[in-house]
Parts: structure tokens; C-alpha cells; sequence
């Protein structure tokens, strides 16, 4: 149970460290939406999530009032919808995609995700619509978020949908270049999705889920920065410790917002996720957590380490708050959305390989990365092939999030606001990969996959 004390502090660490509870989203199953008639489907999915999350934005607003901890976005997901359209004989998804917005502003949330497929093993039928109608959806909805899982531990990588997808984010940058490239940041490319994800832009609600769930996202890298300066100079051991026991005292917060709002909605509570999210603000860096540990700047020498223990700690602290932790928990770097990543660039200390190195350790992957507005869509591609390796291999989530900045060079900045900040254009290898991306088929699973 939680008490007074536990609230009191909590609310010291809203107030002076950045605490939040960065999200809660309300899983809705779409499934009994289908029908062969797309404006029919289109119907059915804003006349059901309408009706499931008409509260939604009320009631975390309710709660924020009564706790003082600030609910920062609330958000849905939705059944990837590759599988709601495949029953329609419909060429594009985009209507799809402007029902789900629709929705969505109906609604008041922030975003909706789920506008995604699942093609880690191959094509089904509209998966391939649903790929192609990305570009479009993304550049003409303002609240729609897509992802697409093209690997797996258990059945290999899809090399053919991964050299799609370079392409498909390449086009998407360029159909809203006069808006910061800002479509290809609402794309994700994954590698072992999972299904409870609460955080944009890789949410959807997955079939194993049931019809209506809420999930809560927590975060809070500036509690944890805080907490391990205040302990001063201790041994390594002891720092894993302090991150554990703070982060056991986040997700005691996540459990009691997301036990609330769950009665009040009427809908089944899903999971906390413990993703220590940072945001543009100062003081709510994860770069600056691997600094106060003792990096003289995010990026050198011995940061995939740190990263690595501050990862493990947040996890086993949250395991032992809560039975519901799911979702992608543990730390993100994003760099765009994180002020000393952002730092960390514009000092030369941090380039894209030791990100993609630091992904082996922690949650999800390279994430709102600008790059030149000229990169080749297969050196996309072979970067996306890259970080699904990091995942189908060591049996995590991995994921790309990347910007080609449509008009812009090394040196420039793409300016997005709020939660999303500003992404410095980041170099990338000048070699060709086409050959290998332009092979096809399927890279196959590794040995340790064929576990039973």
C-alpha cells in the first residue's frame, strides 16, 4: 500500500527533479471493427474508440488535480491495422489512418499509435498496403503514430521489409519536409515488438491483449540524477543500489495512477512501464546520469558500461514495486528528446555507431536521430538491418526511429518542440550497402532462437 509519507515525497521529486508520469494509454482492440467495406471499418473505429476513451483525457486529469503529479500526455493504441484492413479489398489505408485521428482529436489525447504491422516472417495480406500507405497517412494526420516490426528473435530479420521501410521513412521525411521532416518521427522500425508498449511512436494493441486495457508509462531520469549526486562519492556497487531503490519509489507512483484511472475507466489495468524518458528540459537527461556517474561527457569511453548498470538497476527496482511491469522498461536514448544527449553531439563525443552500441544495453534503440537529408534509403535500410541484429541476437527490443533532415546538412538542427526538442543532424557512413539490402529474403534466426 502507499501512505502519506510516500506521496509527500513523491511530490518533492514532481517538484524539484522533473517526475512525471510521461503516459497513459489506453490499449483498444479493433478486432471486431473489420469489414470488407473500408468506409464501414472507418466508422466502426471512431464510433469505438470515441465510445472506450471518452474519459480518458478527463479522468487523468482528475487525477492529476487530486495527486499533483503531472499526467503528461494520455494517449491510445490500437490493433495494428494491417490486420483490421486486410479484410477490405481496399488499395490504401489512409482513410484508415484518418479515422484513427479523427478519433484521436475527438478524444483530446495526444497521439494515437497502431497504425502498424507485424511482417518479421513475411507478408500477409495488407501489410504491404499498410507499409506503402505510411507516407501519406503520416503527412496528412497530425496524431497518428506508425510502426513496423521487421524482426525477431524467433524467425530472423526480413531483409525485404527492411529495405522497404528505408525507403518508406525516406518518403515520408520528404512528404512533410516544411514541417521539420516531423513524419518520420512518428515512424518506428522494430525488432521483437512488444505488445504493452504504452510510449509513441511504436504502440499498438496486441491480439493477445485483451479489448480494453490501460497501461501507464512512468519516468524520471532527473530523480535518478539527483539521488546519485546527492550520495556523492560511493563505489559503482552502491550507485546500482541508490538507482534501484529510486526507481522502486517511480513505480510505486506509475502503480497508484494507473490503479485509479484503471477503476474509474472501468478497463482492466495493463502494465507500468518504467522507461526513464528524458525530456529537452534540463535536469531530465539520462546523458547527464551516465555523466554524474562519472563521464566527463555522454559518449566516451565507458558510457555503454554505465548505461548498461543503469538499465539493469531501474528494471530490478521496478520488479520489486510492482507485478505489472511490462512494456519496454529501462532507459531510452533518444537524442533529440534528451538535452545532454543533444549536448554530447554538438561536443563530438557522441556519433551514431556509439549510440547503436549503447542500444545493446538498454531499452529500444537509436531514436529521433536527424541525418542528412541526402542519405540514401538503402543506407536507411542497412542501419535498420543493423540495430534488428542487436535484437534478434541478444533476444531485446530494438528499434530506429531516424529523421533523413529532407534539405539539410551536418551542422544543421531540425526544431520539433515540446516533448520532441531539437535533433542536430548527425553523420552517417559515406560506403554503399545496397548490394547486401537490394539481396532480399530473409536473414534466418540464430541458433539460440530455437529454444522450446
Amino acid at each position: 500500500m502507499i501512505n502519506s509519507f510516500d506521496i509527500m515525497e513523491t511530490i518533492k521529486m514532481i517538484e524539484d527533479e522533473h517526475l512525471d508520469i510521461r503516459t497513459i494509454t489506453m490499449g483498444i482492440s479493433l478486432l471486431d471493427c473489420i469489414s470488407d467495406d473500408i468506409h464501414a471499418v472507418s466508422d466502426k473505429i471512431y464510433e469505438k474508440i470515441t465510445r472506450k476513451a471518452e474519459h480518458l483525457v478527463k479522468t487523468g486529469e482528475q487525477i492529476e488535480t487530486e495527486l499533483g503529479i503531472p499526467i503528461i500526455h494520455k494517449r491510445i493504441s490500437v490493433t495494428p491495422i494491417s490486420m483490421i484492413g486486410a479484410a477490405t479489398n481496399a488499395a490504401s489505408y489512409v482513410p484508415l489512418a484518418q479515422a484513427l485521428n479523427r478519433a484521436a482529436e475527438t478524444c483530446g489525447v495526444n497521439f494515437v499509435g497502431g497504425f502498424s504491422a507485424l511482417v518479421q516472417k513475411g507478408f500477409a495480406k495488407g501489410d504491404e498496403i499498410l507499409i506503402q500507405s505510411i507516407p501519406e497517412a503520416l503527412a496528412t494526420t497530425d496524431l497518428v503514430c506508425s510502426s513496423v516490426n521487421v524482426a525477431s528473435t524467433k524467425a530472423g530479420i526480413n531483409l525485404d521489409a527492411v529495405r522497404m521501410m528505408g525507403e518508406v521513412i525516406r518518403k515520408t521525411a520528404e512528404l512533410t519536409a516544411d514541417q521539420q521532416c516531423i513524419g518520420a518521427g512518428k515512424l518506428v522500425v522494430f525488432a521483437n515488438a512488444v505488445e504493452d508498449n504504452p510510449f509513441m511512436a511504436g504502440a499498438f494493441h496486441g491480439v493477445g491483449e485483451s479489448d480494453c486495457v490501460l497501461n501507464v508509462g512512468v519516468s524520471g531520469p532527473g530523480v535518478v540524477h539527483s539521488a546519485i549526486r546527492r550520495a556523492g562519492d560511493c563505489s559503482i556497487n552502491e550507485v546500482a543500489d541508490i538507482i534501484k531503490k529510486t526507481a522502486f519509489k517511480i513505480t510505486r507512483m506509475g502503480q497508484l495512477v494507473g490503479s485509479i484511472a484503471s477503476e474509474r475507466l472501468g478497463v482492466p489495468f495493463g502494465i507500468v512501464d518504467l522507461s526513464l524518458a528524458p525530456t529537452p528540459a534540463v535536469g531530465d537527461s539520462v546523458a547527464r546520469i551516465l555523466e554524474e556517474v562519472g563521464l566527463e561527457c555522454c559518449g566516451t569511453h565507458g558510457t555503454t558500461a554505465i548505461l548498461a548498470m543503469l538499465n539493469d538497476a531501474v528494471k530490478k527496482g521496478g520488479v520489486m514495486a510492482s507485478a505489472s511491469v511490462g512494456g519496454l522498461s529501462g532507459a531510452f536514448i533518444p537524442v533529440s528528446e534528451d538535452e545532454g544527449m543533444i549536448h554530447a553531439v554538438h561536443e563530438g563525443a557522441l556519433h551514431l555507431d556509439k549510440l547503436e552500441a549503447m542500444t545493446a544495453v538498454c531499452s529500444v534503440g537509436l531514436d529521433m536521430i536527424a541525418i542528412p537529408g541526402d542519405t540514401p534509403a538503402e543506407t536507411i535500410s542497412a542501419i535498420i538491418a543493423d540495430e534488428a541484429a542487436i535484437g534478434v541476437v541478444n533476444c531485446k527490443t530494438t528499434a530506429v526511429r531516424i529523421i533523413p533532415a529532407i534539405g539539410h546538412q551536418i551542422g544543421d538542427e531540425l526544431e520539433f518542440g515540446g516533448l520532441l526538442g531539437s535533433a542536430p543532424v548527425m553523420d552517417v557512413h559515406p560506403f554503399s550497402a545496397a548490394k547486401f539490402i537490394n539481396r532480399g529474403g530473409r536473414i534466418p534466426a540464430p541458433m539460440h532462437s530455437l529454444k522450446n
